[in-house]
């Protein structure tokens, strides 16, 4: 960009400035942040130039509508920004308009009315197999209680031994998990029940944590305590998992959620077929499942053919 080009009048730049400004100061936006709001509205505002046949003014904010945005993000589509680009260029350019409102300077509607393009579902990442046993281990906990670090691993082996939500772990009371049980049942979203296989380990997991648990853990009160007695949290678990992830180099992706994911994506490269981890995962769809396994056409096919010998003929010829 020619840096020479006037691509707004100084008053609107000058407003420009102070709410990059108030960004900086008063909400502190890290720098990636505010790098790429200045870039953006500065695009934006290179766009008005062409399109206004001028340098933008408060007025031409004022009058914008829908159409004039919509025509800045075609324009920026056919210049090759994806959604993701796009959705925050209209983000940045909300959040200028908003600090132009409340001073009384113009009307922020316009932008308000543009929906935001729609943001592609981006594949779940697995941890390895390596890094999901080391990450469910008792030995890799790191908190100094012990009784709390067994904790930690049991909740976090029910994640990816059982494939469980969070909130179904911790939701599980100490009769769910009875001596010789081969399988727990579940209910998840939509109060939808399901069965999931109880691995030895995963049990074995649980029973540490409730023999070294300090309190007493009635049938029908929550099998997972926090330090104080009190039901068990996400954000503990969470907070636990980024320590491992600082301890043991993993990725930012390394979630507890990603432990559920690595279930699922473990199973179907050892041979197992969607429509069984559909159920054990408790998705409505086989669909939801495809994404979460990260399974592309090719696998689907291979696991239909193996279901009907004759599938494949039966596909291609129809």
């Amino acid at each position: 960009m020619n840096e020479l080009l006037v691509i707004a009048d100084p008053r609107l730049m000058a407003e420009r400035a102070a709410w990059l400004e108030n960004l900086a100061g008063e909400r502190r936006l890290s720098e990636h942040t505010l790098d790429a709001y200045e870039r953006d509205t500065r695009q934006f505002l290179t766009f008005l130039t062409g399109h206004l046949a001028g340098p933008a003014t408060l007025g031409d904010i004022r009058e914008l509508r829908p159409a004039d945005f919509r025509a800045f993000l075609a324009a920026r589509r056919k210049q090759g920004s994806g959604a993701r680009s796009l959705g925050r260029n209209l983000a940045g350019l909300r959040s200028l308009l908003r600090h132009l409102e409340k001073k009384g300077l113009v009307n922020a509607a316009g932008a308000g009315a543009i929906r935001s393009p729609k943001q592609p579902k981006s594949l779940p990442k697995p941890l390895s197999d390596t890094q999901a046993i080391t990450v469910v281990s008792n030995e890799a906990q790191l908190h100094d209680e012990p009784w709390i670090a067994a904790r930690d691993a049991a909740v976090m082996t029910l994640l990816y031994g059982c494939g469980l939500r969070i909130s179904e772990a911790l939701g599980l009371v100490p009769s769910d998990l009875q001596k010789g049980a081969t399988a727990l049942r579940i209910t998840g979203k939509g109060n939808k029940t399901r069965l999931v296989p109880l691995l030895s380990v995963v049990f074995d997991s649980v029973e540490k944590y409730r023999t070294l648990c300090p309190y007493h853990l009635e049938p029908g009160e929550p099998l997972f305590r926090g330090a104080r007695g009190g039901k068990l949290q996400p954000a503990i678990i969470q907070r636990a998992m980024q320590k491992l992830r600082s301890a043991f180099g993993l990725p930012e992706t390394a979630t507890p959620h990603a432990l559920r994911h690595s279930f699922a994506t473990h199973l179907l490269a050892g041979g197992g077929d969607l429509r069984t981890i559909q159920e054990l995962l408790g998705h409505a769809s086989l669909s939801t499942t495809q994404v979460y396994t990260g399974v592309d056409a090719s696998r689907l096919l291979e696991v239909y053919d193996r279901a009907h010998p004759r599938a494949l003929t039966l596909f291609w010829s129809d």
